[in-house]
């Protein structure tokens, strides 16, 4: 058994729905109030327990936001007692003071995540539905750095915003951020189809990722978006043909290592307990109250099937990067009703495929899909 079949790289506990923002795009479709179903923190600990013991490299605390929980802190320092890597990202909103972060600091946190969705305020701010957010989201990343916390920018890619990832990658550099974490849109939750970018605008900003990945110091990741990989293979090759003394840039997010997408080195938990391939993909494999996540991760039907690369259909499936990219699962099936389907937002056409296209590109007043629902 390979690692990626052992045990997740990352896993997500999103520890409440709970949150005072009103994002377009939210995957939890948040609410401001606390449900009473959430795991509590002896369950809550019970599962960081079980993680540690199956050695899961990454553990991110997420929501809704997870300020609201008063066992944060709790939690945190109970994680990095038992080995695990903690990782946290809030909401930008007051809630995360600087006496909270320092109390989170103290805990151990490895890494601070905060969104930023925009260069400026107007764009994340009409995005995030709350004036005053990206002020919040720059307060918080700069207290986070001074003190002495990593921090990570993650940045959502719509259609408001794909022709602005330049200015963000700027200002990511002038924050410190040592990672620059770009998620493309996945229609589930609030996020409709009228925001999600066209497949040829993607597949520009993923050359262009590449090429900021060599002028900054940060690196560069992408979420729902792993052809990015094929495009860094690409890029490589073609530099390799023109010079063979190009040398990698200090933010290369590299094609080589630990391939992480829905299901394959990635497990979900919701904050009822839920257990998912992604948050991005609401198909249900358990509950962590019932059963063990580490075994439904190795052996449940639905993440086995992710991991087989050589079971995707369409263009997908016939495509000579199946097994670097692997498309994102979580778009394929809200947008085409399959786990294993092809990744619409993916421009790429292997060589000789004759089959069923589907590429999605953005046109005026789209037609709104039906998606399905995110978890309860």
């Amino acid at each position: 058994m390979d690692l990626a079949e052992q045990r997740p790289h990352l896993t997500i506990w999103e520890t409440t729905q709970a949150c005072d923002l009103l994002c377009q795009h939210c995957r939890a479709d948040a609410r401001v109030g606390r449900d009473p179903g959430e795991l509590t923190t002896t369950e809550g600990e019970r599962l960081l327990s079980r993680l540690a013991a199956a050695r899961v490299p990454l553990v991110v605390l997420t929501g809704g936001d997870p300020a609201k929980r008063e066992d944060l802190v709790e939690l945190i320092a109970f994680g990095t007692e038992q080995g695990l890597n903690m990782a946290l990202t809030p909401s930008a909103t007051p809630l995360v003071t600087r006496e909270l972060l320092g109390r989170v600091a103290a805990a151990g946190v490895k890494r601070l995540a905060v969104s930023v969705d925009g260069p400026d305020a107007a764009t994340h701010d009409a995005f995030r539905r709350v004036p005053g957010s990206f002020d919040e989201s720059l307060r918080i990343l700069r207290a986070g750095r001074e003190l002495g916390v990593p921090t990570q920018v993650n940045t959502t890619v719509h259609a408001g915003s794909i022709e602005r990832l330049g200015e963000i990658a700027a200002l990511v550099e002038s924050l410190g951020s040592v990672l620059w974490s770009v998620f493309y849109l996945v229609p589930t939750g609030r996020a409709e189809l009228a925001s999600l970018p066209g497949a040829t605008a993607v597949e520009a900003t993923l050359v262009q990722l590449f090429e900021l990945s060599e002028r900054h110091a940060f690196a560069i990741k992408t979420t729902a978006a792993p052809h990015y990989r094929r495009v860094v293979l690409e890029q490589q090759r073609a530099r390799r043909r023109a010079s063979d003394a190009v040398a990698p840039g200090p933010g290369r997010d590299r094609a080589a290592g630990f391939r992480v997408n829905d299901g394959r080195g990635f497990l979900f938990v919701s904050h009822l307990g839920e257990l998912f391939p992604s948050g991005f993909l609401p198909v249900s494999c358990g509950n962590v109250r019932e059963v063990d996540p580490i075994d439904v991760y190795q052996r449940h039907a639905t993440f086995r099937a992710l991991r087989d690369e050589d079971r995707f259909e369409g263009k997908c499936g016939a495509c000579e990067y199946r097994k670097v990219c692997g498309g994102s699962r979580g778009r394929a099936y809200a947008m085409e009703g399959s786990v294993i389907g092809s990744d619409p937002l993916c421009s790429y056409v292997p060589p000789g495929y004759q089959g069923r296209v589907v590429i999605h590109e953005q046109r005026p007043a789209p037609r709104a899909l039906p998606v399905a629902p995110p978890s309860p």
